[in-house]
C-alpha cells in the first residue's frame, strides 16, 4: 500500500487550524461558481431540495433538450423500462429475451435509473456475477458473466448463494462502524465446473445519470491526469484502462463500468443487452452461448440482430441524456467545512470535482459544459479489502475506476433503503464506504478516522450535499 505520510501530516495540521477557528480558511472552503449545477446546463433542478425527495429524480431528461428531443427521450424511456419477451410468432419490437439471462428489462437492474440492490441470500435482479480467469480471459464454459435465469426448457448457468461476513471497526474516539463483505458460493453449476484459477465478482448496477457528459470529456483531458509512477509523491497513481472498441476496432481509453472496461455508452449498453437480457445487436450479433451450451446455441434467433437500429438509437439517446440532479445545501456552513476536509484529506486526488466537456458540434446539449462529477475517470489501487480477483483488460483485481459522486444524496431516495455503495453494494452508508477505502486511499481514510467526531460529520454533510 502506498501511503503518503507527508500528505497525512499536512492534512492534520490544516484540520487543527480549522478546528481552532483560524481565519485563513483555504479557498476551497468557499462556494465555487457553478458548483450547484452538477451537470451544467443539463442539470435537473428540484424546486425545493429540502422537502421530500422524488423517487424519479434520476429519471429526468437534460433540461436543455428541445421538444423533439424530449419526445425521443420519452420513447427511449419506454424501451428502457418495459420488459422484453421471448421470441414468438407474435410480431413485436420487444422480443428476443434469453434463453439465458439475468433480467428482463434495463430498469430491473438500474432501479429507476439508479443503483441496483445488493443481494441478500440469493442474487437480486439488479446484481450480477462477473467471472474471469487469473489472466482476465473468460471462463471457457460460462464466459464473463453467470446467467442465473433461463426461459422454460433451458437451464440457468448456476444458482448463487450469497453470504455476508460482518465485522466492526472502532475509530480513535470509540465510535464503532459496522462493516460487511459478501461471499459467493455457486450451486447447481448446470454446464460443468468453473475453470481452475477463476475469480468471481459480485457487481450491482451503477446509476445511469450523467453518462453522456462523462462520454463528452475529451480523451486527452483524461489522459493528462494519469500519474502512473506517482511522480508528484502524493500517494496517488491513477491510470486509464486501455480497452478494445468493437465500434472502431482499435484500443481506446475505458470510461464506463466499475473497472472502466467499456469505452462508450453504446458498447456498454449493447454488451448489457447481450449478457444481461440475452438480446443481440449490430455490435454483438450472437447470444452469449459457449460451445458446451448446445441448447442455447441451437436456439439462436432467426431474427438477427434482435435489437433494431431504430430502438438502439432511442435507447442510447435516453441513456446519454439522463440529467444529473442539482446539489443541495451547497452554501451551508457545515457543508463548506466538509468540502474543505474533502480536499485537505486528499479525497479530491481521485474524486476530481469538476471537468469541462469538449466542444461537440453534433451534440450541442452536452457541449462545453462545466460539470461536477467528482471522478478522475482513472483506475486506482483500492487495497486488498475491495479486491475481487477479476481483471478487465489492464485493470487488476484491486483496481477500480473512481466512482462519480454526483447525485449521491438521492441514491436511497431513488432506490430505497436497500441501496448500498461501492461495486457490490456492501457499504450501507457513507461511513462504511470511507472505511473500505484502502491502497492509494488509505492515508485519506486514516486521516478521516483520526478526526474528532464533529469534523468527521462535516465530511459526511458534504457528501450528503452532492
Amino acid at each position: 500500500m502506498n501511503i503518503s505520510f507527508s500528505r497525512f501530516i499536512a492534512a492534520i495540521f490544516i484540520l487543527q487550524a480549522l478546528s481552532s477557528g483560524c481565519s485563513r480558511a483555504p479557498d476551497f472552503a468557499q462556494v465555487e461558481d457553478g458548483e450547484m449545477l452538477s451537470g451544467g446546463a443539463t442539470t435537473f433542478q428540484k424546486t425545493n431540495p429540502d422537502v421530500s425527495l422524488s423517487r424519479e429524480s434520476y429519471s429526468q431528461a437534460a433540461v436543455n433538450l428541445s421538444i423533439g428531443q424530449r419526445n425521443k427521450f420519452a420513447l427511449g424511456n419506454a424501451f428502457f423500462t418495459a420488459p422484453w419477451q421471448p421470441e414468438s410468432s407474435v410480431e413485436s419490437s420487444r422480443t428476443g429475451l434469453g434463453p439465458l439471462f439475468n433480467a428482463a428489462a434495463c430498469q430491473d437492474c438500474h432501479i429507476r435509473d439508479g443503483r441496483g440492490h445488493p443481494p441478500t441470500e440469493s442474487l437480486s435482479e439488479s446484481s450480477v456475477l462477473r467471472v474471469a480467469l487469473i489472466n482476465g480471459e473468460p471462463d471457457p464454459i460460462y464466459g464473463h458473466q453467470i446467467q442465473t435465469r433461463a426461459l422454460p426448457g433451458f437451464l440457468p448457468e448456476a444458482v448463487p448463494d450469497i453470504y455476508w461476513q460482518n465485522s466492526s471497526v472502532a475509530l480513535a474516539d470509540g465510535e464503532t462502524i459496522s462493516m460487511r463483505k459478501p461471499f459467493v458460493v455457486l450451486e447447481q453449476l448446470h454446464y460443468g465446473p468453473l475453470a481452475d484459477g477463476h475469480g468471481l465478482s459480485l457487481r450491482v448496477a451503477p446509476a445511469m445519470i450523467g453518462l453522456g457528459l462523462l462520454e463528452s470529456i475529451a480523451a486527452s483531458a483524461i489522459l493528462a491526469g494519469e500519474d502512473v509512477g506517482d511522480s508528484d509523491g502524493d500517494g496517488i497513481s491513477g491510470r486509464v484502462n486501455r480497452v478494445w472498441s468493437q465500434e472502431t476496432s482499435a484500443t481506446v481509453i475505458g470510461r464506463f463500468g466499475w473497472k472502466a472496461g467499456q469505452p462508450s455508452i453504446r458498447q456498454q449498453s449493447l454488451l448489457a443487452f447481450q449478457q444481461d437480457i440475452g438480446i443481440s445487436s449490430q455490435l454483438y450479433p450472437y447470444q452469449p452461448c459457449t460451445s458446451v451450451q448446445t441448447d442455447c446455441l441451437a436456439s439462436q434467433s432467426s431474427i438477427r440482430p434482435e435489437l433494431s437500429d431504430e430502438i438502439e438509437e432511442v435507447l442510447l439517446f435516453y441513456a446519454s441524456h439522463l440529467a444529473v440532479p442539482a446539489r443541495r445545501w451547497h452554501d451551508r456552513k457545515e457543508v463548506l467545512a466538509g468540502k474543505a476536509l474533502f480536499h485537505t484529506l486528499g479525497c479530491a486526488g481521485c474524486h476530481q470535482p469538476s471537468w469541462r466537456t469538449a466542444r461537440l458540434d453534433n451534440h450541442p446539449v452536452l457541449s462545453e459544459q462545466l460539470i461536477w462529477p467528482y471522478t478522475d475517470m482513472l483506475l486506482h489501487d483500492m487495497g486488498e479489502g475491495l479486491a475481487d480477483g477479476v481483471s478487465e483488460y489492464s485493470a487488476q483485481g484491486n483496481e477500480w475506476r473512481t466512482a462519480p459522486l454526483w447525485g449521491v444524496h438521492l441514491a436511497k431516495a431513488v432506490g430505497g433503503a436497500e441501496v448500498g455503495f461501492l461495486h457490490d453494494g456492501r457499504a450501507r452508508d457513507f461511513k462504511e464506504a470511507i472505511m473500505w477505502h484502502g491502497g492509494e486511499a488509505q492515508a485519506s481514510r486514516e486521516a478521516w478516522a483520526s478526526l474528532k467526531r464533529d469534523d468527521r460529520e462535516k465530511l459526511i454533510w458534504f457528501l450528503k450535499s452532492l
